[in-house]
């Protein structure tokens, strides 16, 4: 189950209370005050990790409370401290008051911590209250309270590209050839019911990457709530480049004798026209992201719709790209284009994934075929693609 809403109770730990006490000992009538400090409670914390990838685990358990700090005791002996209470979340959580919807915070990257409830401090034993005219004090102070608030979490994907398009456009079947992801994939609408990542390394040794994030589809009207797309558009708010995905294939119902289509006439143009209305319905600022056009299924395309498709982002000075997820057509252009506009909006990664060679993904290129190289020679050779795979027959 996906989840990337949830809102949660928190409560940090009160302070334990000061002591009052005073010295009892042997052949000291008048030993003094000598209670210990109440112990500070435990704060509760959201953390970025990689062991959560939704937010269901705290959808299901809405409240969170610390415990509280223990009381001081004698002999200056000082109460033990309520650890904190460490929440995991994944990057690329936002965080508001639900009361006031104000931004908390916001959690990008791994090991990032965000307190956002304070535990409470703990008071101070009666050996502070002692004085020259008030040598035996029987005050000391109560703990502070801890933190408490309603917090509002929402997930948003951190992907570099974002790829939107009707339903069946393809988009699950890219996602699956550029990198491990394993989404759902089905030739009718509507197969991808939650958001997919998935992540795209190149490089000699994979030492450079960027993500993808892949939305179930959308349809006219989805800004109104329609269909399933609207409700997670959310997810490439964030991304440096959204792919607009256009099915150009032979649909069902097939084509006539001069390659028409039969039935209802398939129109790429108004297909893309569509998506695009419907993201500047949701959120105007999506249309100043940096996108491009891709005409998918190109190993069954109707020539026709493609042609239409080409003039007019040729006409819109639309870039614009034709790619087969099956026999890996067009798929090396269209990597090296979305590297050069990512490249320059995020830092480059370099950690190599020496240890888990099991993560790299499959090659997308046809065989015996380099990535055409996505920066200036470094050195000897240029980075290309060394995976290889064999082309699907």
């Amino acid at each position: 189950m996906f989840v990337d809403h949830a809102k949660i109770f928190v409560k940090a730990g009160d302070g334990g209370d000061g002591a009052i006490r005073f010295r009892r000992e042997a052949y000291v009538p008048k030993g003094g005050p000598d209670g210990g400090d109440g112990g500070a409670g435990g704060s509760v914390v959201l953390a970025a990790s990689n062991q959560v990838s939704t937010l269901i685990h705290i959808h299901y358990q809405q409240q969170y409370r610390v415990k509280p700090g223990d009381p001081g005791s004698g002999s200056r002996s000082s109460g033990k401290s309520s650890p904190d209470m460490i929440i995991p979340v994944p990057p690329g959580t936002l965080v508001k008051d639900a009361e006031t919807n104000e931004l908390v915070g916001d959690i990008r990257e791994l090991g990032q911590q965000l307190i956002v409830a304070k535990g409470g401090r703990g008071g101070r034993g009666n050996h502070h209250f002692k004085s020259s005219t008030r040598k035996t004090p029987y005050i000391a102070e109560p703990g502070t309270k801890g933190e408490e608030r309603w917090l509002s979490l929402e997930l948003k994907f951190l992907a570099d590209v974002g790829l939107v398009g009707l339903p069946n456009a393809g988009k699950s079947t890219l996602i699956s050839v550029l990198s491990n992801s394993k989404p759902k994939i089905a030739d009718y609408p509507f197969t991808t019911l939650i958001p997919n990542m998935g992540v795209v390394y190149w490089g000699r040794n994979h030492e450079h990457h960027f993500t993808v994030a892949d939305i179930p589809g959308l349809i006219e009207g989805a800004h109104e709530g329609k269909g399933l797309g609207i409700q997670f558009l959310r997810h490439i708010e964030r991304t440096s480049l959204l792919l607009h995905l256009v099915d150009v294939s032979v649909h069902p119902k097939g084509v006539d004798s001069k390659g028409n289509p039969i039935g209802e006439a398939a129109n790429p143009v108004r297909d893309f026209k569509t998506i695009r209305s419907e993201l500047a319905a949701y959120r105007a600022n999506l249309m100043e992201k940096p996108f491009m056009a891709v005409a998918t299924k190109m190993d069954s395309a109707i020539e026709k719709q493609l042609s239409k498709l080409a003039r007019y982002c040729d006409k819109e000075k639309i870039p614009f790209f034709e790619i087969s997820a099956v026999t890996g057509e067009g798929i090396a252009p269209l990597v090296r284009a979305m590297a050069k506009v990512v490249r320059p909006l995020r830092p480059v990664e370099t950690a190599i994934l020496k240890n888990n060679p099991q993560s790299l993904p499959a090659s997308s290129l046809n065989k015996g075929e380099e990535m055409p190289p996505l920066y200036p020679k470094r050195g000897k050779g240029e980075f290309t693609q060394v995976k290889k795979c064999p082309v699907p027959t």
